[in-house]
């Protein structure tokens, strides 16, 4: 007997515009209209109890929301969860659950402020739950499926083309041909793309368990737990890492790639999940 979908929350459709356009002057003094990536305060309330602001560009408030109440165990599923609605009028974000968040008091007291640009937090209790995330023992990446991403996600139109100042996370699939990128998000912190993500695998009722997850950023702790909390077995950055990450993905048998550009990368972890 199959469990039921879970039911969808009711959502709001409040995507910013990406970048805005200004004026700057070079070195030969000419003016020079100018993309740069936006910037905006977002405060999230659940049943309308003030939890957190979130600097983030905008492109996905609604999938943010959840993957950030996913990532950091405030709720289980998205069963729990009954409505997200965004107001950019007031810069807010009101969550309404369909019973309340479990031990809010005891998980919103302890936060731990991560190495994440701008606000990445890490609520009390994560660490003491990684030993309970099971990756797949059955997995493998090649070097040609990460070649394939490599390039995949080079050619992706991205704001950081346009305007720099934003971090990119892409969750990608091997295919018989190379790599497909399923999702591509881009914001003003990692810690939000990868948030942004995890709501949207969510909504979508997406399995993490043959899928790779792809960083701009570097390889931290928060990194490596939000990506092994998704199920996704494959950590791939063209950036380095910290020592709390590299210990954690060994503790979880994720397979962790860094420096990966071109056609070099360093493989941090995981090797026995790599084929050559």
């Amino acid at each position: 007997m199959t469990n039921p979908p879970p039911r969808r929350p009711l959502l709001s459709a409040a995507s910013r515009p990406l970048t805005v356009t200004i004026p700057a002057v070079n070195e030969l003094g000419v003016s020079v209209p100018t993309s740069i990536a936006g910037e905006h305060p977002l405060t999230l309330y659940v049943d309308k109890r003030e939890i957190v602001t979130l600097m983030t560009l905008g492109a996905a408030p609604e999938a943010l929301t959840i993957g950030w109440l996913r990532n950091q165990r405030l709720v289980k599923s998205l069963d729990e969860i009954a409505s997200v609605q965004v107001d950019w009028e007031v810069d807010a974000v009101s969550v309404t659950t369909r019973d309340g968040l479990h031990n809010a008091d005891e998980r919103l007291g302890t936060r731990t402020v991560t190495t994440g640009c701008g606000q990445g937090t890490v609520f009390g209790g994560l660490m003491d739950e990684i030993d309970d995330i099971c990756l797949p023992a059955e997995r493998s990446l090649s070097q040609a499926t990460l070649y394939a991403l490599m390039d995949a996600v080079r050619h992706h139109e991205s704001i950081y083309k346009q305007a720099g100042a934003v971090h990119g996370c892409a969750l990608a699939q091997a295919t018989p041909d190379g790599c497909e990128v399923l999702m591509f998000v881009e914001d003003v912190g990692r810690h939000n793309a990868v948030d942004a993500i995890a709501g949207r695998m969510w909504l979508d009722g997406l399995d993490g368990g043959d899928k790779i997850f792809y960083t701009t950023g570097r390889l931290t702790s928060e990194m490596v737990i939000k990506t092994a909390q998704m199920g996704i077995p494959f950590l791939v950055s063209r950036s380095g890492l910290t020592k709390m990450g590299w210990d954690i993905a060994g503790r979880l048998g994720l397979t962790m790639i860094g420096r990966a550009q071109g056609k070099h990368y360093l493989l941090f972890s995981g090797a026995e999940h790599f084929t050559r």
